[in-house]
């Protein structure tokens, strides 16, 4: 397992399919947007589902200006993901790592036992491409908007 990525490190690179199993690169916003990522352990869960349906009435706070994509990810699939936004109306893209090699670059595996999951954590990066805000957050807690939103904006 890797060590826990921190501010001023390199963002390990990525391109992982959506929900609409189109790819996303991080290179492509190098230079133009923040990129906060949101690492959540399964779709559908009573926490993530919370989470989820609280961040997306709320997305005008998390990135106030406009210049923050914000990703949920997970080891789910594209097809998990589509279900799982459509039913809840999530406001951000998916992103699906079923290799789970990136959630385990930026340290976020939780382990193979007992889901085989990521783990709850937040990774902000900035225009740059430098890690700009790292936490991890308890798996049965979710995530606050307030918090969230000084993660994004105050990185």
């Amino acid at each position: 397992m890797p060590e826990s990525l921190k501010a001023g490190d390199p963002a390990p690179e990525f391109e992982l399919m959506n929900q609409d199993k189109k790819y996303i690169k991080l290179a492509d916003f190098r230079g133009k947007k923040k990129v906060a990522l949101l690492f959540y352990p399964m779709d559908f869960s009573p926490t993530c589902t919370q989470e989820h349906c609280t961040f997306g009435p709320e997305m005008t706070k998390l990135s106030p200006d406009g210049e923050t994509v914000i990703f949920g990810i997970n080891a789910d699939s594209p097809f998990s993901h589509a279900a799982y936004r459509k039913q809840y109306n999530i406001a951000y893209d998916l992103l699906s790592d079923p290799t789970r090699r990136m959630i385990k670059a930026y340290g976020m595996f939780a382990g193979e036992e007992p889901y085989n999951c990521a783990k709850r954590g937040t990774v902000v990066i900035d225009k740059a491409g430098k890690i700009a805000f790292y936490q991890e957050v308890p798996m049965k807690e979710p995530r606050k908007v307030a918090d969230l939103a000084h993660a994004i904006n105050g990185s």
